[in-house]
């Protein structure tokens, strides 16, 4: 196995981590439940850590089940899922494995698997905090349902930015989630 730090796993150019990769008590930059997000760099390391524990798995497979996981309402864009996973690499956690399609299969390594067992009380608070372990069931939206509803909050919002809707419109767009409503209580 290789490694690519120098320093023990919780220090990095001289400052002690936290569990979750914090420095200090400050929030790092990523998001945080604040801004929208439901949780921060650091815990998304655990999360993808915890997953990857779980089975390897390539990056996009990750952000779709952590959208999943989280009924569609947060999905981590690539920009913030990739150097979440070369972080994890890059301290031993996790080993990538390049395949002959580009893609990285990531492995859970001994180190992560020390990490994972010395932060087990942080990924099960997360976990709960998130809804992960939450069995489906009442109150679940599943998230092709969220996401046609989020689409259709955006497309009636930007129509009506657009400027005013003549009553021929007016109709048209109530026909349209008549219907809707109609195949909804239908299934």
């Amino acid at each position: 196995m290789r490694h690519h730090h120098k320093h023990r796993p919780e220090e990095r150019n001289g400052r002690r981590d936290d569990p979750r990769g914090q420095h200090h008590g400050r929030r790092r930059h990523g998001g945080d439940r604040e801004s929208g997000r439901p949780f921060d760099y650091g815990d998304l390391r655990l999360l993808a850590l915890a997953m990857i524990a779980e089975q390897p798995r390539h990056g996009y497979e990750l952000m779709k089940l952590i959208e999943d996981q989280m009924g569609g309402s947060y999905s981590p864009s690539p920009g913030v899922m990739y150097p979440t996973l070369a972080w994890l690499d890059d301290m031993g956690y996790a080993a990538a494995q390049s395949e002959g399609t580009g893609r990285k299969l990531y492995r859970i390594t001994a180190e992560g698997e020390a990490f994972l067992a010395a932060n087990r009380r942080a990924v099960d608070d997360l976990r709960s905090r998130i809804g992960v372990v939450r069995p489906r069931g009442a109150g679940h939206v599943p998230a092709p349902v969220l996401r046609g509803m989020e689409k259709l909050k955006l497309a009636l919002r930007l129509r009506l930015r657009t400027g005013p809707i003549d009553q021929a419109a007016a109709e048209s767009i109530a026909a349209a989630l008549e219907a809707a409503a109609q195949i909804v209580a239908r299934n």
